[in-house]
This record gives C-alpha cells, sequence and structure tokens, in this order.
C-alpha cells in the first residue's frame, strides 16, 4: 500500500514576505502587482481571503474587493531561494519528491515506517521541521493516490494535517464540490452541473461508458478521480518522473496597451531571452518558434514559423520573433499583450555550414558564460542590452527557472 504525500505551503509568498516584514502578519495582503496594474493576483494572505480575494482574480478585482489590502509586487528571487529550502526539508524525508510548483511537492513515503513511523507521525515530524528550518506553515494530505492527497491538503488548510485513511478516498470525495478535483475549472464544473454533476460522489455513480461518451478520455479520467484513483495527465506518472515539457514560452500583458514598436521588440526580446535559458536548462534546441499578439479590442493572433536548424541561442531567437512581429503586426495598432514561445525540440542544433557553426560555437561560449553567472547571482544579474527595455518584473506566479528538484534529465536522452 503506498504513503503519498501532497504537502503544500500555506500563503507561500505572503509568507516568505512576512519573514522580511514581520509588519505585514495579520493584515490584508496581496502578492503580484499593484492595485492599478492589470495582471492577477499571486496570492493573498487569509485576512484578504475574507474579503474574497484569491489567486489569479484580477488584481484591479481585488482592489475594489479588499480597499485597504497592501499590495506588493513580490521578490521571485526570494521564493526559489525558499523553495529550495523546502525542497531540502521533504528530502530529508524521502528521496521521491516532485516539486508540481514553487510551492507545493508531492512525496511518495511508501517504506519508510522504520525511519519516521506511521503516516500521521511522519507528517506531524515534516511538519515541525518544515517550521523550524523554514519559517513557514505547510499543509499535509496523505493518501494511498496523489489526486486524494492533493484534495486532502487544500481542505486541511491552513497548517493542517489530513490522513485519507485506505480504502476511504470514494467516501472522502463523495460530498465535495466536483470543482474540488484537480482538472476541474470553471468551464468544466459548467459543463458537469448543467448534466446534474454538483458532487464528487454525483460523478462516482455515473457509468464510464456515459461519461467516455460525453467527454471522451477526459470523462473516463473523470470516473476514476471520482473514486480517488490517479487518472488522467501528470497523475498517470510516478512520482519524481515527469515528462519534460513539450514547449516553452513566455508572455507579458503591458499595463498600457502600447504601439512603440521599439518597445515592444524590445520586451519580445527579454522574452525570447528567457526562452531561451529554459532551453538551454533542459539541453533542448527548438526547431518551431511561435507568436503569440493580443490587440487593445483583445483581438488575438498566432504566427509560427519553423527554422532550418534547430536552436537555443538567444540572438536566433529574438531575430525570428522579431521577424515575426514585423510580418504580423497592424502598424499603429495598439498592443495589449505580446508573447513567444518554442516547440518542436531536439537535442542538436542539426548539421551547419562551417562559417556557421564556428559562428555558433562563439555564440554557445558566450551564453555558456553568462548562465554560469546567472547560475550564481540571480537571473537578474546580467541582460543583453537588447531586451533592457522591455524588461519587466517577473510575475511571480510563473514557473521560476531553477525550480528544485526539476533538474533536467541529463543531457544526450530525451
Amino acid at each position: 500500500m503506498r504513503t503519498i504525500f501532497h504537502v503544500d505551503m500555506d500563503a507561500f509568498f505572503v509568507s516568505v514576505e512576512e519573514l522580511f516584514d514581520p509588519s505585514l502578519k495579520g493584515k490584508a495582503v496581496v502578492v503580484g502587482g499593484q492595485r492599478d496594474q492589470r495582471g492577477v493576483v499571486s496570492a493573498a494572505s487569509y485576512e484578504a481571503r475574507k474579503f474574497g480575494v484569491h489567486s489569479a482574480l484580477p488584481l484591479r478585482t481585488a482592489a475594489q474587493r479588499c480597499p485597504h489590502a497592501i499590495f506588493l509586487d513580490g521578490h521571485p528571487e526570494r521564493y526559489r531561494e525558499y523553495s529550495h529550502k523546502v525542497h531540502d526539508v521533504l528530502t530529508h524525508f524521502s528521496p521521491k519528491v516532485e516539486m508540481a510548483s514553487v510551492d507545493e511537492a508531492y512525496m511518495d513515503l511508501t517504506g519508510t515506517e522504520r525511519l519516521f513511523g506511521p503516516p500521521l507521525r511522519a507528517a506531524h515530524l515534516l511538519h515541525d521541521q518544515m517550521k523550524r528550518d523554514t519559517g513557514l506553515n505547510c499543509s499535509v494530505g496523505i493518501s494511498v493516490s496523489r489526486m486524494v492527497a492533493k484534495v486532502a491538503s487544500d481542505q486541511a488548510k491552513p497548517n493542517g494535517i489530513l490522513f485519507v485513511q485506505p480504502g476511504l478516498e470514494a467516501a472522502f470525495l463523495a460530498p465535495l464540490d466536483v470543482r474540488r478535483i484537480p482538472g476541474v475549472g470553471k468551464v468544466a464544473e459548467q459543463k458537469l452541473n448543467e448534466i446534474g454533476i454538483r458532487k464528487v460522489g454525483d460523478l462516482a455513480r455515473l457509468e464510464e461508458n456515459f461519461l467516455f461518451r460525453r467527454f471522451g478520455q477526459w470523462g473516463l479520467a473523470l470516473a476514476g478521480k471520482s473514486r480517488g484513483a490517479d487518472a488522467g495527465a501528470w497523475f498517470d506518472s510516478d512520482i519524481g518522473e515527469g515528462e519534460d515539457p513539450k514547449s516553452i514560452s513566455h508572455e507579458h500583458t503591458f499595463n498600457k496597451d502600447t504601439a512603440d514598436s521599439v518597445f515592444i521588440e524590445s520586451t519580445l526580446a527579454h522574452l525570447a531571452e528567457k526562452v531561451a535559458r529554459r532551453l538551454r536548462d533542459h539541453h533542448f534546441h527548438a526547431r518551431t518558434v511561435h507568436l503569440r499578439l493580443r490587440y487593445s479590442d483583445f483581438t488575438t493572433i498566432t504566427r509560427s514559423h519553423s527554422l532550418g536548424s534547430a536552436t537555443q541561442l538567444d540572438h536566433e531567437l529574438i531575430a525570428e520573433s522579431r521577424a515575426l512581429f514585423r510580418a504580423a503586426w497592424k502598424t499603429g495598432a495598439k498592443v495589449r499583450l505580446i508573447g513567444m514561445g518554442v516547440s518542436g525540440f531536439e537535442l542538436s542544433e542539426g548539421q551547419l555550414g562551417l562559417l556557421d557553426a564556428d559562428k555558433n560555437e562563439r555564440a554557445k561560449k558566450a551564453t555558456a558564460a553568462v548562465d554560469k553567472i546567472r547560475d550564481k547571482f540571480g537571473e537578474k544579474s546580467i541582460k543583453l542590452a537588447v531586451g533592457m527595455p522591455g524588461d519587466h518584473a517577473e510575475r511571480v506566479h510563473e514557473n521560476p527557472v531553477g525550480l528544485p528538484g526539476k533538474q533536467p534529465k541529463p543531457k544526450g536522452s530525451l
């Protein structure tokens, strides 16, 4: 019988901010940007949540609901640092740890009873050590499946522990709103509500054939989840064995719509620089470059182009994304959002001509040196001049470079 923990740090971004500024404790705090900015809430203190403020809520809406809240841009480097501290605590209890994001993780503690005792005792030990080593609180869900452990940790918040006994998974889930199932968002919830499914128990009573006919493979995954099974998407893989990304992208929403082509292209260069960095982290080269462009009226267009040879170099991705933008942009039209990404990953750039190979080798040496500096002093320590005018504060909810436990596979494996 497996023993799976889901560890979720309580109001992580806010809690880290409180470590550096204790005066924030007990106050309504919103992390993710300023009250008059576009963008969404990355985290809210429990005091702010009482007023209906939650993650992914537009910042301006959060300001309306909680006018007295303190709004913070946040400090991504601090969150990365504490995410690594959290990871260090977790690996003390099990070598099988997978960081699902900067502030949550799955752990497989199967077979650790001799070291830490039964699941509840192990959870209390972890709880205490997390507080001692990081100063942060966490909530822990325990089950035989990852899915139920995740739901349990959410039910245990804040600063609690919830153990769903083996065999009681379906009974635990049955009275919960169907939205509690991971992977069921607002749109999916509405579709399920339309056919009378409001609680997880309603879902569990339906035949799999009906769900398959209605929703396809997603319906089968829902049927499994309603019974407490790990089913669908990344729940199908073992802890610590998640797949490599199939694409990498970054985008930015401007605080004010802009038709300044120099500023837009500079922002695009900054995004391409971040994408290239993540490509190199994974030892990948990308064959296809994508552009996403949204105008003031929310009209959104996408463009893509496949390169002659795959690349992971900043200057090549910048040049290609700029070319896509110049070909797609209606001159003078104000832009609300710009984004770029890559796909079609390969392990090498392919065969190059002699002159191109020599040029690329020099560029690779330069980027390797830059990456070493960033590894030591942080992502902001060195930047390309072409992207500096369009540099912007990192969104704290973005999945950061260097997520602990997310080291890429060894070079040469795909």
